[in-house]
This record gives C-alpha cells, structure tokens and sequence, in this order.
C-alpha cells in the first residue's frame, strides 16, 4: 500500500512540477515552486520511515504466530550463540612480548648512545682558572704527574672548580693498557685504545691546564716542581711549577733483571712505541723468512717467536700471535705459518700468578693444545742478538729467536727514584711508600702517591688498583677544600673559632683509610675463549673457556673504555677483524 502511495505521489508531484516550472507568473516559480520541493522531500522521506516500520512490524508478527502455533509450542527458542574465542597461542603471546622487548632495547640503547654522544661532542661550559673563589679565599693549585689510570679515574671524578688544576705528562693520551696485547697483530687498531687528554680534561666542570712536559725534579721543602717540555730547542723549555697538592701517578718502566742484553736485544709491551716496534719486527721476520729455502736453518730460526714473562700481558699476546697465525697467516701463506714456533718462557712454575689454581690448569692446556710451546721453570740468564741462554732444570740451555718480546715485570722511574732519596721515610726500592691514605711518607702534608710508582703492601700494581685509588682520592681532595675553606674562614675577624674548629675535626675523621675492592681478574687465552676469576659481593665466580665468558670478558673491557668513541672504534676493529680479518703488512 505504501509503495503504490509513494509512487502515486511521485507521478502526481512530477506533473505539478512540470506546470509550476512553465509558468509565467514571477510569484508561482520563485514562491510557490521552492516550497513544494520542500514539501515533497519530507513526504517522500515519511513513506519510507513507514515503510521500514511496516516490515519490521511483519518479521515480528510472523515470528510471534510461529512460537503461537501448536506445533512449535513447548519449545524453547534457541539461545543466541556467543561468537567464540580463540585461546590465544603461547607462541604467539612470547613472540609479541619478545619483539616488544627487543624494539624497547633497541630504542633504549639508541637513546643512550646518543646522549653519551651528544654529551662527548658538546660538554658544558667549563669554569675558568681563578687564584681565588667568590669569598675571597685563596684557590690552591693541584698538580698531576700522568696521565695513567689513576690520573685519569680522579679527573673523571673530582670538582676541578675547586682547584686550579694542572697536569704534567709527556704523554698526551691515556692508554687502555688491557688490549694493549692485541694491537701488534691487528686484532685491535692503536689509535681505538687511546683517548686523547685535552678530551678528557674537556669534559670537566672546571678548566684544566696540560703541559706536555717531563716532570724532572721535585722539591717537597718549597713545594715546587720542574717541568722540561717534551719539544726541544724553544727558548722556554724548562719551567717552575708551584704546587699546593701534589699527585704523583708516573707510572714504572719495565723491568731487565739486570740480565744482560735485554735493553738492546728485546722489545717491551708496555706502550704503544713498543706495540708498533712489535708489528714491525714480526711481519719483517715473516717476509723474511719467506725469501729462504724451507730447509735452511736461518728460516728456522727466524720462525721462531719468543714470548718471555707469563702474565696477563704476556699470555694475552702469546695468544693473539697464536690466533694471527691460524686464523689469518695460515689463509696467506701457508708454508710459512705451518714453521712458525711461538714459545711462552715463564721463570716460575706456572703462569697467570694471580689466577685460581683450576683457571691456570686450564689455560696451561688450553695453550699447549694450541701449539704454543710452553717452558715453565725457565730462567733467562742471558739475551744475544738472536737468541737467548735460560737455565731449565739446572741445565743451561740455548734458545734462537726471530722475534723477541720482553714481558716481565716492572720497576721505578728515575723521578721515582730521584724523589726517595730527598726523604728519609723512603727505604722501599721497589716504589714510594705510602700510608693508608694514600699520603707520601715525609710529605704526607702534600704529596699522595698512586698507582705503579709507588708501594703498599696491601696494593699489588694494576689498573684495577689505581683506578679505585683515583676515585678515593677524589672524595679526599672534595674534604680537603672543606677543610681549607674551614681554615681561612677561622683566620678571618669575628670567626666562631671553637664551632669552626669542631668541623674540622669532624671532616678530619671522616677522611678513612683507602680500601681496596678486589672485583677478580679476566685473560684472553686465544682461540675465542677467556678465563674469568670474579668476585661479587663475596661470592667467587670462576669460569673458563665457552662463549660466554669470551663475550663476558669483552663486554667488560669495552665498558672499562673511558670514553663512547673508544668503545665504537673497539668494536668496530672486532667486527673487521671477524668479517675481514687481521691485516699483515706493516
């Protein structure tokens, strides 16, 4: 019905428009005509609402006279079905929190590399060097012999803005000494374990001046040093320095035993001059070497690698000697690595002291499976230009070489040296004595000592030990100024002088004795694999070889690094060194 209604009017409507759109008159088409329109689309629009409701009205009919009708009645309409839910799979769910967590990560990690970055390229505004502060107190002068370790862990952490602070070394870099063994070979690149010092001194809250000078003498009466620059021939070469504090963290030289024609014959792994020396020597041995007949005895001797001194440094390098010829000679030049003989000569019954008993078992295997010839309870007695005489087992014995390292220990500087004898507290040969607090004996008014120059039975001579010592010092030096601030504020007109002196006191006592914190040793012992000796929070942890202590050992070198740029280029030389390998020429 409504559908014929509906039509009916549509027909209607049409012929009415048609009229209205001829007419003539001015007032039907401009009046009458619009309103029509609006007329006709609303009831046109109220047909088909009630067209809708008819048919709705229809489906509910129908289906009240089915449930009405004798056969359907009794039974119950079926319940409507809830859509089903599929179990979510275990696998779908760890997967999802998975990718979750790795994406986190990975912007995580984006996120602090580029604020350590960020902060590398564009440190703060440094203070500049005043004689006094605000107040009117005098700003002291702390001088810094090296740029070690230690040197560099207690500019890491000390307030430069609280003195004027200035640093003398003839090196103007720190050195990152425990990949040190790895840089002959090519594992590691020189110029990635080596932060210049002008960038670290950068980084501080205070402005720091750096002479690149030899410290040549020290007057602890005047508190005076002398500097000689490191660049001869200028007219101001030699200079005076006038110290309130002084650190002394010069370092040692390596040692000869006094044995006869190490200095001449030798070459030291201490530094990177002797690291390149390395380099140099071993693939001239090689070319060398290549150019004899297989059968001569020069070729045989010149194949001849000697390593002397088992520890850390030593078996580190005896190690990536051993990697560099199988893993990368031996694609090369085959012949010549396949004669190749690298020997590790250790005067005491093992090597790697300082190790678990089961670690050095361990390695000691680990190395003569490797092909290292290993000579424990040898004794050089003494260096020829191309070989060695050792004693082994009460017998003396001849040993030829091509290529001789020398990694045997350490010994005091000469300003070292020079320094003991101006003060009589010093009796120890082996480095300055120092107290509990790191305090020079004879000058403990003024002068600390730390690292390998000096001596303290408790501290063996490591990186380890004098980087705990820079930070301790640190702390020192921040209770140092409040005592000083303390004291000229006691000299000045109207000072509470017994409250003044109660806080001295008080800072005086909290000043405790040095400890250290021994947190284990780690060693590279060649063919991917490590040995580990940790301990935390008092537990030993002791692990050799496996993936994961190879990758443990590397993670914690690389977050030893001091600085973003040395860990970027460090593990870019290890992933050149696993996709392209080592490079052999010199």
């Amino acid at each position: 019905m409504f559908q014929s209604t509906r039509l009916l009017l549509m027909s209607q409507s049409s012929t009415t428009m048609n009229v209205l759109r001829t007419s003539t008159i001015p007032f039907t088409r401009n009046i009458i005509l619009p309103t029509l329109l609006k007329q006709r689309s609303s009831l046109l629009y109220s047909v088909k609402n009630n067209n809708n409701n008819l048919i709705n009205s229809k489906r509910f009919l129908h289906q009240s006279f089915v449930s009405s009708s004798p056969s359907h009645q009794g039974e119950v309409p079926p319940p409507a079905q809830a859509p089903v839910l599929r179990p979510r799979s275990k696998f779908r769910t760890a997967g999802k929190f998975i990718w979750k967590t790795t994406l986190y990560s990975i912007l995580a990690t984006i996120g602090y590399f580029s604020y350590q970055l960020y902060r590398e390229i564009h440190p703060k505004t440094q203070l500049p060097q005043s004689k006094t502060f605000e107040n009117g107190s005098p700003r002291k002068n702390l001088v810094i012999l090296g740029t070690g370790w230690g040197s560099v862990s207690l500019l890491q952490e000390l307030d430069t803005t609280l003195y004027n602070v200035i640093i003398v070394s003839p090196r103007n870099y720190f050195l990152f000494t425990p990949l040190l063994p790895s840089t002959p070979v090519g594992t590691v690149n020189v110029k990635s374990i080596v932060e210049p010092i002008r960038s670290i001194i950068r980084r501080t809250k205070g402005s720091v001046v750096y002479y690149e000078a030899w410290a040549t003498d020290i007057d602890p009466q005047n508190k005076q040093i002398t500097v000689k620059s490191v660049f001869p021939g200028e007219q101001e070469d030699i200079k005076t320095i006038d110290y309130d504090y002084l650190v002394l963290s010069i370092g040692a030289t390596s040692t000869t035993f006094n044995i006869p024609g190490v200095s001449e014959n030798a070459i030291f792994m201490k530094e990177i001059s002797d690291s390149e020396k390395v380099r140099s020597k071993i693939m001239k041995t090689i070319e060398k070497a290549s150019f004899l007949p297989r059968d001569d005895p020069e070729r045989r001797k010149l194949l001849n690698f000697l390593v002397v001194g088992g520890g850390p440094t030593g078996v580190e390098f005896a190690a990536e000697l051993q990697d560099f010829i199988k893993q990368d000679l031996k694609k090369i030049m085959p012949e010549i690595s396949q004669d190749i003989k690298v020997s590790l000569i250790e005067g005491l019954p093992n090597i790697l002291n300082m190790f678990d008993k089961k670690l050095i078992d361990y390695t000691e295997k680990f190395l003569i499976n490797e092909d290292v010839d290993l000579k424990l309870n040898t004794m050089v007695k003494k260096v020829n230009p191309d070989s060695i005489i050792a004693k082994c087992k009460g017998e003396e014995i001849e040993l030829p070489y091509g290529v001789l390292v020398w990694s045997t220990g350490i010994k005091p500087q000469q300003l070292t040296l020079d320094t003991m004898k101006k003060l009589d507290e010093q009796t120890e040969r082996r480095g300055l004595l120092i107290d509990d607090k790191l305090r020079l004996l004879g000058a403990q008014d003024s002068i600390f000592g730390i690292g390998d120059c000096t001596f303290h039975p408790g501290f063996v001579p490591t990186a380890q030990v004098a980087h705990q010592e820079g930070q301790y010092l640190a702390k020192t030096f921040q209770k140092l100024y409040e005592i000083d601030q303390l004291k000229w504020e006691q000299e000045q007109p109207n000072a509470d002088i017994n409250s003044i002196k109660t806080n001295i006191d008080k800072i005086e006592s909290s000043i405790v004795d040095f400890k250290y914190a021994h947190m284990g040793s780690l060693a590279y012992i060649g063919g991917d694999k490590a040995i580990m000796d940790l301990n935390i929070a008092g537990a030993q942890y002791r692990l050799s070889g496996g993936n994961f202590v190879f990758w443990f050992w590397r993670s914690v070198y690389l977050s030893m690094c001091v600085s973003l740029r040395n860990r970027v280029l460090v593990t870019a030389d290890w992933v050149r060194t696993f996709v392209f390998g080592r490079d052999s020429s010199v």
